[in-house]
């Protein structure tokens, strides 16, 4: 039964054009002072989420994005300011890209956040997709299965960290702690200090490939998945494999628990207007995320037909309707909305968490506009249900 509604924000700033005859993606350049305009952007979204009483803000790590699409560098320390300027609201890390990171760091980090906001930062871990990010970091990504192995045992680093009073490690990538001379004695353990107090820690990731590998992991250390953005379109799968899962490890899940599903969405007074609004939003989300294989199945015609100007049509670029079909795009009215997150409860009765997302590209004001429309509609129909 859904009863938690939630938004991803990934960091983008205001573009100015969008569109598929606006600026190629890999033509974009802002100045630092835009590219910093990200924060009061930040704010004013986390302002108005607890408003209206939204569950998680979801924020993304990236880096070198000078094409302002993602660009929020640590998610940690903005939870920890924005803690200060909401009074509910949680703030997700979805997800720190823990390749680019020194897992004990990221750990020290998210425990002082959990202490120092009182438990409203929501941990989170991934993989990381941009070979600009990773690689110039020091770690693997063009090497899936280097990257794959650094990132597992990364996590199994943290959770030791999270929830032992002392740990050691010795794998392929750290060897936790080295065997050096302290203080008279030989060091053969370590103490987070401080740790969560939260405990056991709450812990997302994303479910993408839904590999049957990639999710025992998941289920090895209890992290719950969201599903969204290109991975929608394959929710259906991607939601039966994580219970396939679940059931492996001994668990007894409904189908769509420990899960939140992604939603872009637009709403209007009609669909045929949502549909002409929403367009050079989603036009806009192609031309970041094709290249990057997180618009399924884009052909690489019609991937480079959407790194340039125009030529969509001809080149067959499905539109957003055609992502409204599949379950990955809603653009209409409340009402519509409504009736269709009635029917993903009827099909996953286990799914509580629904993130409801505006496209890249969306400016400042209609995302405030949609998610204040969107609380006062639809979450209504799905209040006080717990």
């Amino acid at each position: 039964m859904i009863t938690r509604f939630s938004t991803v924000y990934a960091g983008h700033v205001d573009l100015g054009d969008m569109g598929q005859m606006a600026t190629p993606a890999n033509e974009r350049r802002y100045s630092n002072e835009h590219l910093s305009s990200v924060f009061d952007k930040t704010e004013a979204i986390a302002r108005c989420m607890d408003e209206h009483d939204y569950n998680i803000l979801w924020l993304a790590e990236h880096h070198f994005q000078h094409e302002g699409y993602e660009c929020i560098p640590n998610i940690l320390m903005v939870a920890v300011h924005l803690a200060h300027l909401t009074t509910r609201l949680r703030i997700g890390c979805g997800f720190n890209i823990t390749p680019m990171w020194h897992p004990l760091r990221l750990a020290e980090d998210f425990a002082t956040a959990d202490i120092l906001t009182g438990g409203r930062v929501v941990f989170g871990v991934g993989r990381g997709y941009h070979t600009r990010e990773v690689e110039t970091f020091g770690s693997p990504m063009l090497d899936a299965e280097a990257n794959r192995a650094l990132f597992e045992e990364q996590v199994d680093v943290i959770m030791k960290s999270f929830h032992s009073e002392k740990f050691s490690h010795r794998g392929p990538h750290y060897t936790l702690p080295p065997g050096v001379p302290y203080r008279g004695y030989e060091l053969r353990e370590l103490t987070l200090v401080p740790r969560p107090l939260r405990q056991p820690v709450e812990c997302w990731q994303p479910v993408v490939s839904a590999s049957a590998r990639g999710l025992d992991f998941m289920m090895k250390h209890r992290i719950k998945g969201l599903i969204g953005g290109g991975a929608a379109t394959m929710a259906e799968r991607s939601i039966h494999a994580y219970q396939e899962a679940a059931e492996r490890a001994g668990l007894d899940y409904e189908l769509g628990e420990g899960l939140s599903l992604g939603i872009f969405f637009h709403l209007a007074e009609s669909r045929e207007r949502a549909v002409r609004e929403i367009t050079p939003w989603y036009e806009e989300h192609v031309k970041m995320f094709g290249p990057l294989g997180f618009v399924p199945g884009l052909t690489p015609e019609q991937n480079a037909a959407a790194m340039g100007r125009g030529g969509w049509g001809a080149a067959g670029v499905p539109t957003v309707e055609h992502y409204a079909r599949v379950g990955a795009w809603f653009a209409g009215t409340p009402e519509a909305f409504v009736a269709h997150l009635r029917e993903l409860e009827q099909k996953y009765p286990g799914l509580e968490y629904v993130h409801v997302s505006n496209s890249m590209g969306t400016p400042q004001h209609i995302m405030l506009e949609q998610l204040a429309w969107f609380a006062k509609e639809v979450k209504p129909h799905f209040a006080n249900r717990k």
